[in-house]
């Protein structure tokens, strides 16, 4: 969507499908939002899913729930960290975040959010498959995570 040639950030959504781990919805939310103007503010020749969408749902899963999708859309028998669906829907999982963070010495806020920036990247037509891609993508991510 755009208002006078302007990319309007799309309505975020934050639904928490697990129940493990406790998260700070509203806080996710608010980070979302800010995220979602901020990565709209990178060029594109084209427009994007993104500047495109009305609204982002943002899904909180377990790792078994990832693992399903997972194997459902990609045919792996794994969970991962982030998956994000063209139609605007970031599923996370959570248990991954939680472990990563322990790994990577990060807190679940972190890892939850660059996921979060990871999907809506994604969503504004960045691709991590080529390895040249994969650079430009975290050059992206780390640069929105610094200014939000």
């Amino acid at each position: 969507m755009k208002a006078r040639g302007i990319a309007v950030a799309p309505k975020t959504l934050v639904r928490n499908l697990q129940r493990r781990i406790k998260i700070d919805t509203l806080a996710l939310k608010k980070f979302a939002n800010k995220a979602c103007v901020r990565v709209l503010e990178i060029p594109k020749s084209v427009p994007t899913e993104l500047t495109r969408l009305r609204e982002v749902l943002i899904l909180l899963v377990s790792d078994d729930r990832m693992r399903a999708l997972h194997r459902g859309f990609l045919g792996k028998n794994e969970p991962t960290d982030v998956l994000t669906f063209q139609h605007g829907e970031i599923v996370i999982s959570v248990d991954t975040a939680r472990d990563n963070a322990r790994r990577f010495e990060s807190s679940l806020d972190e890892e939850l959010r660059l996921y979060l920036v990871h999907g809506l990247l994604h969503l504004h037509g960045f691709d991590d498959r080529r390895k040249a891609d994969a650079k430009q993508m975290e050059r992206a991510q780390q640069q929105i995570l610094r200014l939000v």
